[in-house]
């Protein structure tokens, strides 16, 4: 379990991210089409997974936008944006933005990827969403870059990601 704090009050995560070097869980998430996306869809290309709580906020938008710009100009890179956001949110918030170098993903049906990954808030005021979190995969799937953002309302750390992008 990890603690993090929204407005510094501390909530706790349903566990912790996948250790460095382990391969990342397999996940099914559904996509703004309302088709299914897994882990080995990516297979063979280096994963972003920018995961936040909800779409319909400044900080977890701006990180949407700031990952299409700037991760999807990468060579070989696919930004994953996962919430339990419906998908008709996800697609209404990228058609306003014309951001399509996203992919946008939805926990909505069971939650399986939050629990999977160890990130779902358990109790406070966004229990059962998603903590703030970037999880950077290689093309074999193997997390090489995990943040777990400790205050929800801040950004993750853009550059330390994109690093980590460019050093695997």
């Amino acid at each position: 379990m990890a603690t993090v704090t929204l407005h510094g009050d501390p909530i706790q995560t349903s566990g912790t991210l996948p250790k460095l070097g382990t391969k990342a869980p397999d996940f099914k998430l559904t996509v703004t089409d309302l088709s299914t996306q897994v882990l080995s869809d990516f297979e063979g290309h280096k994963v972003v997974l920018n995961i936040f709580p909800s779409i319909d906020t400044g900080t977890c938008a701006q990180s949407v936008r700031e990952f299409n710009k700037e991760a999807s100009e990468m060579e070989n890179t696919k930004v994953l944006c996962i919430s339990r956001d419906l998908p008709f949110a996800q697609a209404r918030f990228c058609g306003a933005e014309g951001l399509n170098n996203v992919l946008m993903l939805s926990d909505y049906k069971d939650g399986s990827f939050g629990k999977a990954y160890g990130l779902d808030f358990i109790n406070g005021p966004l229990e059962a969403l998603h903590s703030r979190c970037v999880i950077v995969l290689d093309e074999n799937g193997i997390v090489t870059y995990t943040e777990q953002v400790p205050e929800i309302v801040d950004e993750p750390n853009y550059k330390a990601c994109l690093y980590a992008l460019l050093n695997e």
